[in-house]
């Protein structure tokens, strides 16, 4: 049995699948929200755990998970409740922790490429609590992941840690079941629907001169491999650590757009429009991860390309009549 918090949330519910596809095993998954039950509602057999009672509910098993996936978490970018981004995203995570650790369960957890703030100290995952002291996240959600992260390190330093841990610093993932997040989805729907009602898509203007105007770059990765990762690594059960999870190659929107264009066979049609004032002071230009430490551990696998991904995205979920993994 495998636990997943978050588990009907979008990374969550394409690894429930996988979990379910691969292994047959029940899943435990913690949510409390119905609407997101429909992300889920191929799979089986699995047990829901609300999130307030997820540590009583495993405190009271008879035998301990094989591994427990963390991928619960107030992850909208705007949340400016710092208790509650806390309350959910730390303080939980301790909990989770030292649970694993105590009870020698394997604990992948999702932290984020939040952590790096602006980049302008670049988007390194060496681990070294030095490195992560000087890291200055723009907002809350990112704040508490780097906590985490520098609390993970000291733990783990300390000896109290799981068998095997990792913390996995996704970078702009996208995929379906990500249609619950609104206006915090990747813009591969959006861009989609915006083509779809006006035939073309709108992208902001560049204010940097480094950038022309869609010209701003992002690492684009596949929710297909963000769940490969965290599969290989409970096979390989000697990695422990931070990683970033990216493809590690930086794309423009403008790329972005003409692959969801060709995906949907139609003409390329972009306007440029301005960031809002509230956008533009602490607009990232530019992120990329930095895959060495991740490629050194062992894992060989390709990630999928931007084409490939959105023709994937369009075609097999956004333009049909089941848009559900």
């Amino acid at each position: 049995m495998h636990v997943v918090t978050g588990g009907a949330g979008f990374i969550g519910s394409n690894l429930v699948a996988a979990l379910a596809e691969r292994d047959g095993a029940p899943v435990v998954c913690d949510f409390e929200d119905d609407a997101l039950a429909r992300n889920i509602a191929k799979r089986g057999p699995f047990e829901r755990v609300a999130p307030d009672d997820l540590l009583a509910w495993l405190a009271a098993l008879d035998e301990p998970p094989e591994a427990v996936f963390h991928m619960g978490a107030i992850s909208s970018t705007v949340e400016r409740d710092v208790d509650l981004v806390m309350r959910n995203n730390y303080l939980l995570s301790l909990r989770l922790w030292d649970w694993c650790a105590t009870r020698r369960v394997p604990f992948i957890y999702a932290s984020s490429a939040a952590t790096y703030g602006g980049g302008e100290r670049g988007f390194d995952d060496a681990n070294d609590p030095d490195v992560l002291a000087r890291l200055k996240p723009l907002n809350p959600y990112g704040w508490s992941k780097l906590l985490f992260d520098r609390a993970a390190l000291q733990m783990a330093a300390d000896g109290h840690a799981p068998p095997q841990w990792a913390g996995l610093r996704f970078f702009n993932v996208y995929g379906p079941n990500e249609y619950h997040k609104g206006g915090q989805q990747s813009v591969v729907p959006q861009f989609w629907q915006q083509i779809r009602e006006t035939g073309g898509a709108r992208l902001f203007r560049s204010h940097d001169p480094d950038y022309g105007d869609g010209g701003q770059l992002r690492d684009f990765v596949h929710v297909r491999d963000t769940v490969s990762v965290m599969l290989w690594l409970r096979d390989n059960a000697q990695v422990s650590g931070l990683f970033n999870l990216g493809t590690g190659q930086a794309r423009s929107f403008d790329d972005m757009a003409g692959a969801i264009f060709d995906a949907m066979g139609l003409p390329r049609e972009v306007a440029y429009i301005d960031m809002p004032d509230t956008v533009r002071n602490q607009y990232q230009y530019f992120t990329e991860a930095r895959m060495d430490r991740l490629r050194d551990a062992g894992y060989d696998q390709p990630f999928t390309s931007l084409e490939d991904g959105v023709r994937s995205y369009v075609q097999d979920y956004l333009a049909t009549n089941d848009p559900y993994v």
